[in-house]
């Protein structure tokens, strides 16, 4: 049977385990000082710097962590859901668990922006915990700890504080996912029905119990428990058939929020263009800047150079010489590398480490790629692959292994997290 012994230990430790000091000031530690480090950011720094073009004057106050989609979160929690079957875009796109909650406390005589962020982040830090605590008691402390350090110091964790959905749905993904590796059938519904009630992704954790039960031939109640996970979405569905006489109306404004392609795919192509030739040469049609593709190729040759011969050099210079490889074409292709990288990425690490990752992880991770990849946009896909918590786990299993790899990445993370603070903060797009 799965795992029987690990869910007979945890049974006779009790509850009082997860209350042991290691097992939750390690994630608080982690939680506290990245999310410091976003306020020092946005609330500090941000408001000292010259507005550059396009951006907008820093708010005051809690207002700084309001900016793109949290205009829809609270029109939602203050006046409702909005639509009409017109072709435009309305606020029925954006799913109602975070403005319910938000509303609730509200209630305490908070306003939106305090309510909304406090409830985003506590949730942050809860996905924290939970990620700690269950990988421990299944991987060990050390890829524990790395998994929490990626989660919290991804530059997109900056989502897990500002008011998005981000920290509430890493939450209820984690937490489900936890639960029901943990054959706690009931408690991982409960929480699957809170992340489809999130975000339309939380809809890969379905299929996820289900495959995962008939591999592991769980009993009647755990296929119960998968088709309950559905019933945010099912719940969400059944109000605006009543509310809007149309249950899907929440997919049928999805066209009108995203930009419009001519084929399928249209978006990667460009952003893979982007990369490889520039803004510049992609918006001309034509090779008007020619350094930026022979920069491009010259990096490309050194890397290969520098894999070819790393048996004839010292580890730690084969290591920096790829950081500094990876940070010039970070600097030359931009925000495109990054995105590219975080979705790339998490696919070829989440392969890597297939054999060593929980095993509802990775099929969790293959669901959620598949929705995320369905509508051959790249907007906002790096966001919604950091919301996938496998990658996290993929990426924390690497650096246990390879621990130097490991601070490298994260001190890039911490650089990145400061600067995307300031962007939002300033209303620029980040993700």
């Amino acid at each position: 049977m799965e795992n029987r012994q690990e869910v007979e230990r945890e049974k006779k430790l009790g509850i009082a385990t997860i209350f042991r000091r290691d097992r939750w000031l390690f994630p608080l530690l982690m939680g506290l000082t990245s999310r410091s480090l976003i306020v020092i950011a946005m609330v500090f720094i941000a408001p000292l710097l010259s507005v550059p073009e396009g951006a907008r004057s820093v708010p005051q106050g809690w207002g700084v962590f309001f900016a793109w989609d949290s205009a829809a979160y609270h029109a939602i929690a203050v006046e409702g859901y909005h639509y009409v079957n017109d072709g435009q875009g309305y606020n029925v796109a954006f799913f109602p668990l975070l403005p319910l909650l938000t509303k609730l406390v509200m209630c305490l005589g908070l306003p939106f922006d305090v309510a909304a962020t406090l409830v985003n982040s506590f949730a942050f830090l809860g996905a924290l915990f939970i990620l700690y605590n269950w990988l421990e008691s299944c991987q060990g402390k050390s890829v524990a700890r790395w998994s929490t350090v990626v989660l919290a110091w991804c530059p997109f964790s900056l989502f897990g504080t500002v008011i998005y959905t981000e920290g509430l749905f890493l939450l209820c993904s984690t937490a489900a996912l936890a639960a029901f590796h943990r054959q706690r059938h009931f408690l991982a519904a409960f929480w699957g029905i809170l992340a489809t009630a999130t975000r339309i992704t939380g809809l890969a954790i379905v299929p996820t119990f289900l495959l995962t039960s008939w591999r592991k031939r769980r009993p009647f109640r755990a296929y119960l428990a998968s088709f309950l996970a559905s019933g945010g979405l099912i719940l969400y569905s059944l109000y605006c058939w009543l509310q809007f006489n149309e249950p899907l109306a929440f997919l049928k404004v999805q066209k009108a929020w995203q930009p419009e392609q001519d084929f399928f795919g249209q978006g990667w192509l460009i952003m893979f263009g982007q990369i490889l030739f520039g803004h510049a040469n992609m918006k001309a049609g034509i090779l008007i800047d020619p350094w930026h593709p022979l920069m491009i190729i010259t990096i490309g040759i050194l890397g290969f150079l520098l894999g070819k011969f790393r048996d004839r050099l010292p580890a730690v210079g084969v290591d920096i010489g790829f950081s500094l490889l990876f940070l010039a074409l970070w600097l030359i292709a931009g925000d495109p590398f990054l995105n590219t990288v975080m979705v790339l990425g998490g696919i070829y690490v989440l392969w890597h480490t297939r054999k060593k990752i929980p095993a509802i992880a990775l099929i969790y991770a293959f669901f959620s790629f598949c929705i995320i990849f369905s509508s051959g946009r790249t907007t906002s896909a790096e966001r919604y692959v950091y919301g996938i918590i496998s990658t996290s786990i993929a990426l924390g299993i690497v650096f246990q292994k390879y621990p130097r790899w490991g601070y490298l990445v994260t001190v890039f993370f911490a650089l990145l997290l400061f600067l995307f603070g300031l962007r939002f903060a300033q209303q620029q797009w980040v993700a």
